[in-house]
Formats: C-alpha cells, structure tokens, sequence
C-alpha cells in the first residue's frame, strides 16, 4: 500500500513542513538593506489551509484551516469571499475529510491531544455530531465513497489493536458492514468505484514488497497476487482506474525509481502507465476518467501535469502567478479542479480552474500582510561530497544580508524518517530564522527518499553511522562559502532528525556547536517496544530498517545516544510533545536529565496538548521562538 519513505513517514515525521509542486518561482531581488526582523508569531500567523473536497452542488470546498489557531473545518465558497466556520473547536485540532456525495452533511476526523487515535465524525444537516468510530483506543480513517454514492468505507482497528478492518457505512443511516477481516497485518489500499475490489499491500521488509488485489463478491477466495517477483523490489498500490477495470500500483522493479504499472483484472495483463528519471509519485483520474493527474518527485520539487485523457494534451492554466501546483481535486461533474499554489517565499493558497476556459480564481489569502515575501528567501538545490565521495542532495537557504564581509551562523537541518525527504515549499520555522540571520542547510543525507532505491538504502541498519557522517561533511562544504561563519555551525531535527542531532553530539561531540532536537529517540531500545500496535502491519519494515531487539540489541544500545550522553558537551535544546505516541515523552526527560549532569546548558520545552509534531499555532509560534533565542544564545551572529 505504502512505498517506503510514506511507511516510514509514519513512524518518524516531523511537522515542520512539506514538498511543494511545479513552478520555479521568481528569484528574490538584491536587497542592499537588512530585511524587516519579523517575529514568530508574525510568520505563523499566515494561515494553514489544507483540502478541498467539492460539495454536492459545486458550490463550495470544504477545506481545513488554523485561522483562529486551531485547526477547524470550514465551508469555502468558490464565488469568493470568506469561508464559513463548520466547526468552532478551541482546543483539540479537527480535520475535514469529505462531504457527501448529495447533500452538505460532512465527515471529519480529529484525536485528543496528539494522542493519533484519530476518529471518524459526521455532522449532521442540523449541526449535530456522531463519532462513527467510537472507543477510546480506537484508531479510524476514511477509505472513500462507492462509486455509486449510496455508501462509503472506513477502516478501524476496533476489533484487534494491530489490524485494520474494512467497513463499507450506508450514507443514509450509517448502517455498517464488515468488508474485510484483517488476520494477517494486509495494508489496506482502496476500494474500486465498483465495489468490487479491494486493493492489498504486504511488507516483507522495507526493500520488498508486494500488491494484491481482492475480489469482495467471492470472500472465500485468497486475495490475488498482482505482483510475483524474484529479488528485492517494492511495490505499492495506487488505486483504480475510473472504470474500475485495471488496478494501478507503483513498482522500482524497473530501475532506480519507481513507476506507475496498470493490471488488468479481467485479462491479468501488466502494462506501463507513468514512468520518468525520478520517482512517480502519483496519478488519479476524476470522476469519469475525463482528466489524469500525475505528479514527479524530481529533485525535492513535485513536477505536476494534468492532461485530458481523450487527447493526451495538458490542461491550460491561464495567468497563474509563479509557484507550485500540490493537492489537485476535480469536482464531481468534471467542470473545475481545485489546488494550492505555493512557493518558498510564499505560503499556500487555494485556487479553482475552470476546466473548460483554464481560468483561474484565488479563494484565499493566506500569507500575513505583514510579511514582504520580497524580504523572504528561496531554497537552492546543491549537492556536496561526504566520507566516501558520495554526493549528499541539500536545500540551502541564505540570508539576504549574508556576504563574504558579514559572515553569517548555519544551522543544519535533518528531515524525519530515517527515509524521509526535505522539500522546497514554504515553511515559516525556516524563515523565521533566515529572516534573523541563521543559514539553514537542509541535508537529505543517504536513506533518504526520492533519490533512488540505492541511495535509499545506504542507511539500512547503518543510522548514527554513515548517515551522521553525511552531516559532519556538509561543515566541509559550509567552509568552501565565502558567505558563511565556519566556525558556527549548529545542527537541529525533529523526529528522526532529532536522534541525528542526539547523535552528533554523543557520537562526534566537537563536530557542532549547538543542537535542536525535536521529540527525538534518544534510546532505541526503548523506542522499539513502546511502538503503538497499529504499526504491526509494517513492523518487518521497521526491522530490516533499524533492526529488531532480538538480533540488533547490543547495536542499538550503541547507537543509543542516552548511553553516551556522558560525551555531550555542546549547548542543547530539546522540544517534545507530552502525548506524543511515537518518540514518548520518557525519550527527552531522560536525555536532558543526563546532558544536566554534564554542565552543559540544556533547555527544555513541553507542550501538554501536543503529540509527534505540533498541530497548535501558539505551540508553533512557541517553538520557533525557542530555537531562535537558543541560538541566538548560543550561536551568536
């Protein structure tokens, strides 16, 4: 179901951020004077908007946004004009899923504190609220609607903590049928418009995989196997086609990078549908299979076309100002499509084409008036040798004041995972510290996704190792710019991140100056028996990734940094979320406990209504402005 950075994204994945599409933007202009010194709060104080699902009538979108600083569900008019708040929770974080298919009642899911045990909602026409997926360590998603729209499907561990089943709701009445037991830790991928078929994901380890497909009309049949193979090659699925003929799934079997392949359940003939020089990312069709969507993963930018099936031919989108296109949907009558466009000195915002015409309206205004994006920076793509020569992908931000006569700090950044990817794309926490003078060098250091199955296996069983060296060498690098400090060179991550930065200080203790760790494991061991249950169905991923206490013990304690906290002399400043799932909260307090018996500064902030990453505005605005004033601090300009 999962390619492998989108499996390992969930295990460790930071919420500082995410890939953007498209577009290069314009280049910023020369700036002879420093830039306005914009605070936190006014950086975040631009609003997150995310979704798009198209009502009944297509007048509207029903999208999600923090407006108010905690995310709500709202109504956007496709018109223009404000949006409509649908709900008005001032406490936990609500997502909007979906409306339904013929009239303006909604799904939505939401938790309590980060916790992740995320519920699926409906809100009735009058308002009222019904948890469809009651009990209090129950973990729900939305699967979608039938292709007849008499019904929908959502998946629920409720019955086995470790397994998600499959049920297919009524739309009128919410009547619930099991479509699926699952016994044997399947990924489940999507339904057919039919309802006929089921699509199947089976993990063998986090470089092998298989796709199977299952024919709901005939249940005591073992699913089909779409994907038989010899060696080590991953496979995902992708969905179906819009007739519900062929079922398309994603497979590296080819080369370097994966590709799209379609299987024809009638005949069971294979066929290539998307391939490129990078990862294919995705492609869905709308309703009726009028248009096709498909985006690239090409060098932490997603290149994305929409063309016309019936010619081949791209979409027109007419005087659209420069950015990246992320988060395509089509309306139910094929008439419009909605997006986000975006780019790094500019936040995301919604935008509705008309099909026919390939004009455009903007529907939000999300960028804080108070930020000049002129004053703001874009992320330039390099790449530098490490320990053996091989060349470390990067993103690299460089103050406006910077010059070989005002040498500026520089502050690495490590994306989540192990397997994740930093991509170009606005992101407030980023800027906020440009804006202030701090360089940021985002390393997408070996394992990381998009850059080929190789590279993303380098790390494998390897993390602390040769994955740390990748970011001891970019200070190599950071010394050939003229414009850049040398000797002040910090190192901050959240997540999988985060144990990078424990690592560099425990590991190579005179390699940076100070470190940021966001929620970041601090002990393996530990770590891998508090896993929640609901990731069982890649657990073989997580051990061919990292290991398993079994067989690795003895390697994990090593790589541990708690056990070498002893050598960690450098400034450090540690952010965790109270219910975070993930990396617990026992991975921080004792990291900050045992870095105190060092004399060493440390620094600790707590969010008690946060989980893995931080949903919350004023929890955001309080996080950026910690990691400024600790560098600010202790990597002084």
């Amino acid at each position: 179901m999962y390619a492998r950075s989108t499996l390992i994204a969930l295990f460790f994945v930071t919420a500082c951020g995410g890939g953007q599409t498209g577009v290069k933007p314009d280049k910023v202009p020369p700036v002879a004077d420093a830039p306005p010194a914009y605070t936190a709060e006014q950086f975040f104080k631009t609003t997150s908007v995310r979704g798009g699902s198209f009502s009944h009538d297509e007048t509207k979108l029903l999208i999600t946004s923090d407006k108010t600083g905690v995310f709500n569900v709202y109504a956007q008019p496709l018109a223009g004009g404000e949006p409509t708040a649908l709900t008005t929770s001032t406490t936990e974080s609500i997502y909007g899923v979906a409306y339904f298919p013929k009239d303006d009642r909604f799904l939505y899911r939401s938790n309590t504190g980060g916790n992740e045990l995320d519920h699926l909602f409906v809100r009735e026409l009058d308002g009222k609220v019904r948890d469809l997926t009651p009990g209090a360590k129950v973990k729900a998603g939305f699967a979608g609607f039938s292709g007849d729209k008499q019904s929908f499907y959502a998946v629920t561990n409720e019955r086995n903590p470790k397994f998600f089943d499959l049920y297919r709701y009524a739309v009128d009445g919410y009547a619930r049928t099991l479509v699926f037991k699952n016994e044997k830790a399947w990924q489940l991928g999507g339904v057919s418009r039919d309802g006929r078929w089921l699509a199947l994901g089976k993990v063998h380890n986090n470089a092998d995989s298989d796709v199977y497909v299952w024919d709901t009309t005939k249940p005591a049949e073992a699913p089909k196997h779409v994907s038989p193979h010899k060696g080590m090659v991953q496979h995902s699925t992708m969905g179906f086609t819009h007739d519900s003929a062929k079922f398309m799934y994603t497979t590296n079997a080819h080369g370097e990078f994966s590709q799209i392949w379609t299987f024809d359940l009638a005949s069971g003939k294979h066929a290539l549908h998307t391939k490129a020089d990078w990862d294919v990312s995705y492609a869905y069709y709308s309703e009726k299979g009028t248009y096709l969507a498909r985006a690239i993963n090409a060098d932490a930018r997603t290149d994305l076309t929409v063309v016309a099936t019936t010619t081949g031919k791209a979409v027109a989108m007419k005087n659209l100002p420069a950015g990246n296109i992320t988060s395509v949907s089509f309306s139910p009558l094929e008439k419009k499509m909605a997006f986000y466009l975006s780019s790094d000195r500019a936040s995301r915002n919604l935008f509705v084409l008309d099909l026919a015409t390939g004009t455009h309206k903007k529907l939000t205004n999300t960028m804080n008036p108070a930020i000049d994006s002129a004053k703001l920076v874009d992320g330039e793509v390099v790449r530098y040798p490490s320990f053996d020569g091989l060349k470390i992908p990067a993103l690299l931000y460089k103050p406006l004041t910077a010059s070989a006569s005002n040498k500026v700090p520089v502050l690495l950044f490590i994306h989540g995972g192990p397997g994740g990817q930093t991509r170009l794309g606005y992101r407030p926490m980023f800027q906020h510290l440009v804006n202030h003078g701090y360089a940021i060098l985002a390393v997408n250091n070996r394992g990381s996704s998009g850059y080929g199955k190789t590279f993303n296996h380098l790390d494998d069983k390897k993390h602390g190792d040769v994955d740390l060296k990748d970011c001891v060498w970019a200070r190599k690098y950071l010394a050939t710019l003229d414009w850049v400090n040398k000797d002040k060179v910090g190192i901050m991550g959240g997540s999988y991140g985060g144990y990078m930065v424990l690592a560099a200080l425990a590991f190579t203790p005179d390699a940076f100056d100070i470190g940021i760790d966001i929620f970041g494991v601090s002990n393996w061991i530990r770590t891998l028996k508090s896993i929640p249950p609901w990731w069982a169905s890649f657990k073989k991923y997580l051990d061919a990734e990292i290991g398993t206490l079994e067989k690795d013990g003895e390697r994990l304690r090593k790589i541990s940094p708690l056990f070498r906290a002893d050598k960690i002399k450098k400034p450090l400043l540690v952010v965790q979320g109270v219910n975070d799932p993930r990396v617990i909260k026992a991975e921080s307090d004792e990291i900050v406990a045992a870095v105190k018996k060092n004399g060493v500064p440390v620094e600790y902030v707590l969010f008690a209504d946060e989980g893995h990453g931080f949903a919350k505005r004023k929890n955001r605005v309080t996080a950026s402005e910690a990691y400024l004033k600790f560098a600010q601090k202790h990597l002084p300009k």
